[in-house]
C-alpha cells in the first residue's frame, strides 16, 4: 500500500512543459491546488483509525469530486484545450487505479475481522464500500472517455476496467441472491414470532432490506456501465426483475427495452417449438385445476355452512359467516397455488415476496389490522349476533351483517351505518335483545286529592289485561315518591324485547283514557302564590 501511495505523490508531482495563457495558468493554478490536497491527505490517510480515517476519506471523495467537474467543465467548453487537461485526465486515471487498490485493502481488513459478534457491523460497512466503490466506477468510466477523447490510449486500461466491471457484478449478484435469502429467512422468523417479536428480530429485517436495496442499486450501476461498453448483461437484469424487484431505469431506455423484449421473445419463440405441446398441457391442467378448486370450494363452504350451523358449540351467525366465506377463499388460494407450481413458478420466492409485504403493510396500515383483530374479538367472544339491537359506538340499530373490520348497523329510521370494529369493541356494548324479557319502566302521577288505592287498583287492570305483557316475572306497580305537585306510581312490566314499545306506547294510551273515565286527575306542575297586603 506504501508504494502505492508512493505512485500517486510522483504522479502528482509531474510538471507541464507546455506555454500557457493566462487563463490556462488560473486553471491549472486552481487544478494543482485540488490535487495537492488530494496528495496531502492521501498521504496522511495511511496508517489512521476511527473518525479521522472517515474524516480524510470524505474530504479526497469531494476533492476528487470537485476536480472531475472542474475538468468536466473544461472538456464541455466550446473550444477545450485537451492538451492542457491530458496531463491531470491521466493523473485522475491513476488515482482511482489507488483508490481502487485501496478500497480491496480495506475490504480484506473486513473480512479478516469477521467473527461470530459483529458480522452485522462487518457487513454494514462492506456495504458503505459499495456505495462509494459506486462512485468511483462512474468516476472511471468517464475519465476514460475524457482521455479517448483527448488521445491517450486506454485500450489496456479500458479493458482491465471491463473485467474488472464483470467480476463486479458478479459479486454483487450473488450478494443481492444472499442478502434475499437471508431476508427471506427473517421475515420467516418475524412471522412464527408473531406478537413475541423481538427489537433485534425486526432490527435484523430493516437492516437487510436496506443491504438488498444498496446491493440492488449498486448492481443497477455495474449493470449500466456495461451496457454502455457493449456488455452482455441479460443475467444480471434477471436478477434485479425476478429476485429483488427492482426495475431500473434502463427499462425506460428504448434501446435496452428493445434488446430485452427481443431476447425475451426469441427464448418464447425457441420454447414454443421446443416445448409448445407441453405448455399448452400445463395451460390445460392449470385451468383443470382452477376449476376443480372452485368446485371444491363451493362443497366445502356447503359442509362447513352445515356442520357449523348445527354445531353443539352453538357458533353465531357472524361467526359461521366467516367460517363459510374464509374457507372457500383458502380452498381457491391453495389451488390457485398448486396451478402455479404446475406451471412452473417457484412458490418459495413468490411465498417470501407475500411475507416481506405482509411487514410493509402491516406498518402501513395499523388501523386497518386494529378493526381485524377487533373483529376477531367480536367473533371469539360474540357480544352481539345478527338481528340484535345493539347500542355501541353512540349509534343504536340492529345489526346486519359483519366482516373483519367494520359491522353494518341499521337504525330504527332504516340508516344503514358502517362501523369500524374497533370503534365498537374500544367502546360499552349495549345489546338491548341479548336477553329474553326486558322490563317496561313506567312513571304516572296522579293528585294530592285523589284516592291512592283506586288509582292502584285501575293502574293493576291496565296492565294484567295486556296480552304482551309477561305473568313471569310479575309486573311491579308501586307508590314511588310524593312530588311537588302529584303522588307518583311506578309501572314496571316485564315483556319480550321486542314488544318493548308496543307495551310502553299501549300502557300510556290506556291509563290516560282510564284516568280520565275513573276521575283520576293527571297533574301538572302547579305553585301557590300568596299575596300579603301591608298597611
Amino acid at each position: 500500500m506504501q508504494r502505492l501511495l508512493t505512485q500517486l505523490i510522483l504522479i502528482s508531482l509531474c510538471f507541464f512543459s507546455s506555454i500557457i495563457s493566462a487563463n490556462d495558468e488560473s486553471l491549472l493554478t486552481e487544478l494543482n491546488k485540488i490535487q495537492s490536497a488530494i496528495d496531502s491527505d492521501a498521504k496522511v490517510l495511511i496508517g489512521t483509525k476511527g473518525e479521522i480515517k472517515s474524516f480524510l476519506e470524505y474530504r479526497i471523495s469531494r476533492n476528487a469530486t470537485l476536480l472531475q467537474e472542474k475538468l468536466k467543465g473544461q472538456i464541455e467548453a466550446t473550444t477545450p484545450n485537451l492538451e492542457l487537461l491530458k496531463p491531470y485526465i491521466v493523473k485522475q486515471l491513476a488515482f482511482t487505479n489507488l483508490v481502487e487498490d485501496y478500497f480491496n485493502e480495506q475490504k480484506k481488513t473486513l473480512m479478516s475481522q469477521v467473527g461470530a459478534d459483529n458480522d452485522r457491523k462487518i457487513m454494514l460497512q462492506l456495504v458503505h464500500i459499495q456505495r462509494e466503490q459506486d462512485k468511483l466506477y462512474a468516476a472511471e468510466k468517464q475519465l476514460i472517455d475524457w482521455a479517448m477523447l483527448a488521445g491517450v490510449d486506454v485500450a489496456d486500461k479500458n479493458q482491465q476496467f471491463i473485467s474488472a466491471l464483470i467480476t463486479r457484478a458478479d459479486d454483487l449478484d450473488s450478494f443481492v441472491h444472499y442478502n434475499q435469502s437471508r431476508l427471506v429467512q427473517a421475515v420467516a422468523d418475524v412471522t412464527v414470532a408473531g406478537k413475541d417479536v423481538s427489537s433485534d428480530q425486526t432490527a435484523i429485517v430493516v437492516e437487510l432490506k436496506e443491504r438488498l436495496d444498496q446491493s440492488s442499486a449498486s448492481l443497477s450501476i455495474a449493470i449500466g456501465l456495461l451496457d454502455q461498453l457493449g456488455q452482455d448483461t441479460a443475467m444480471y437484469k434477471q436478477t434485479l426483475f425476478s429476485i429483488s424487484g427492482d426495475i431500473t431505469q434502463d427499462v425506460l431506455n428504448f434501446d435496452v427495452a428493445s434488446s430485452l423484449l427481443s431476447e425475451w421473445m426469441s427464448i418464447a419463440k425457441t420454447q414454443a417449438l421446443e416445448n409448445g405441446a407441453s405448455v399448452v398441457f400445463k395451460l390445460i391442467i392449470f385451468s383443470l385445476i382452477l376449476f376443480l378448486s372452485s368446485l371444491v370450494g363451493k362443497i366445502v363452504k356447503r359442509v362447513v355452512q352445515k356442520t357449523v350451523s348445527n354445531s353443539k358449540l352453538k357458533f353465531s351467525l357472524l361467526l359461521q359467516d366467516f367460517f363459510v366465506s374464509m374457507v372457500g377463499k383458502v380452498v381457491f388460494a391453495l389451488g390457485l397455488l398448486i396451478g402455479l407450481s404446475q406451471l412452473g413458478f417457484e412458490l418459495a420466492p413468490l411465498l417470501a415476496g407475500f411475507g416481506i409485504a405482509g411487514v410493509i403493510i402491516g406498518f402501513a396500515l395499523q388501523d386497518t389490522l386494529s378493526n381485524f383483530a377487533s373483529g376477531m374479538m367480536i367473533l371469539i367472544y360474540r357480544p352481539f349476533d345478527v338481528d340484535d339491537l345493539i347500542n355501541a359506538a353512540g349509534v343504536t340499530g340492529r345489526v346486519s351483517h359483519m366482516s373483519l373490520v367494520s359491522t353494518t348497523i341499521k337504525t330504527l329510521d332504516n340508516q344503514r351505518l358502517i362501523i369500524p370494529n374497533n370503534k365498537i369493541w374500544g367502546d360499552t356494548i349495549n345489546n338491548i335483545t341479548v336477553e329474553h324479557q326486558r322490563r317496561v319502566d313506567l312513571t304516572f302521577g296522579i293528585g294530592y286529592g285523589d284516592n291512592i288505592e283506586h288509582a292502584e287498583k285501575v293502574l293493576n287492570e291496565i296492565v294484567m289485561a295486556h296480552p304482551k305483557v309477561l305473568k313471569d316475572p310479575e309486573p311491579l306497580i308501586r307508590l314511588h315518591v310524593l312530588g311537588e305537585s302529584s303522588v307518583d306510581f311506578i309501572v314496571r312490566p316485564w315483556v319480550r324485547p321486542i314488544d318493548y314499545w308496543d307495551v310502553y306506547w299501549d300502557i300510556t294510551r290506556e291509563v290516560k283514557m282510564r284516568f280520565d273515565a275513573e276521575g283520576i286527575s293527571i297533574p301538572f306542575p302547579q305553585r301557590d302564590v300568596h299575596i300579603y297586603q301591608t298597611t
